[in-house]
């Protein structure tokens, strides 16, 4: 990763530019017996999910510090949201992207990617874990010592994304609402965790963070195995989660989620992703612990539309597969 003597004034100009398209999400309330129940519209975000935040954070950090200008390659290794992200952002900042992705990908995202990248890598050798994920990473390491100014955004351990959440997603949530009881955050990569839990604890010193992890990754100790639904869950332990805040973990099973998935759209017209449903499954979840504290309030995050899986979770056949 290349340092650059001083930042680029036009990256930052359209970096600028770029700023003023991530309005706030909005925070909607759901029908629950439980608690008071909010979820965070992250869908909403300009290309469509939470990543939006992840990505433009980064960026606009890295071109800040001088760490990338006009003429730099951005690598990363991504299921979907965050290359989908990056993507959009490099192509509208003029930058180069090349996303390193692997057969879980959803079609919808590799379709997006291979028309808007010039150089899209797909690896097809599992690793150990029956995923992809390191294998993905190595691909990364030998594009940065083979691409001149090339930079890795790192989503797994680059404190920039974790910031992104503390300073742009938590603030929204803390900014709308007079108090809350429960958040409930799925893990991945570690920084939406990491960061948000973070600034809510700041702003709530009695809220629970649980988090939410999915059956077969390895991000709280279980061996990993081959997991089918993108954006929840990881190989190995992301470095960023060693910040997060957590007070409690709750592991939901793809059926769950795609469950969950269903009755988001059914009982509250909400047409969320596979990670969106994970936690709306952990929310139900923890019911009785949420009705043991009268007058609860608690949050989750849609983070990404269900459009991309019409194939999957809203399929019944494949969900049927799963069994």
């Amino acid at each position: 990763m290349s340092v650059l003597c001083s930042p680029s004034r036009e990256l930052l100009r359209r970096i600028d530019r770029l700023s003023a398209l991530l309005r706030p999400t909005p925070i909607v309330e759901l029908t629950c017996d439980s608690a008071q129940l909010f979820t965070k519209l992250e869908y909403l975000n300009p290309v469509g999910s939470i990543k939006d935040r992840t990505a433009y954070w980064i960026l606009r950090r890295a071109a800040e510090r001088g760490e990338i200008d006009e003429h730099s390659t951005i690598v990363e290794s991504s299921s979907g949201n965050f290359a989908t992200a990056l993507a959009t952002y490099a192509d509208l900042l003029g930058l180069t992207f090349v996303p390193v992705i692997d057969p879980n990908i959803l079609p919808t995202y590799e379709s997006f990617l291979r028309r808007t990248c010039a150089r899209v890598i797909k690896v097809d050798t599992p690793d150990e874990s029956g995923g992809y994920l390191k294998t993905r990473l190595a691909v990364v390491q030998d594009l940065l010592a083979s691409t001149p100014r090339a930079y890795w955004t790192n989503q797994y351990g680059n404190a920039d994304g974790m910031d992104a959440h503390y300073r742009l997603t938590a603030s929204e949530v803390c900014a709308d609402l007079p108090s809350l009881d429960f958040a409930f955050i799925g893990v991945s990569s570690g920084g939406t965790i990491a960061g948000m839990s973070r600034r809510l604890k700041e702003r709530f010193p009695d809220v629970t963070i649980v988090a939410v992890d999915a059956a077969g990754s390895a991000i709280f100790g279980a061996p990993p195995r081959r997991r089918h639904i993108p954006g929840l869950g990881a190989a190995i332990v992301p470095p960023l989660l060693e910040h997060a805040l957590i007070d409690d973990v709750v592991i939901v099973s793809e059926q769950d989620a795609a469950r969950a998935c269903r009755e988001l759209l059914w009982d509250h017209g909400i047409f969320a992703g596979g990670s969106s449903g994970s936690s709306y499954a952990a929310v139900q979840a923890y019911a009785e612990r949420m009705r043991a504290r009268p007058g609860a309030t608690a949050l989750f995050l849609c983070n990404d539309r269900g459009t991309a899986y019409m194939d999957t979770v809203f399929n019944a056949e494949w969900i049927r597969r799963l069994e």
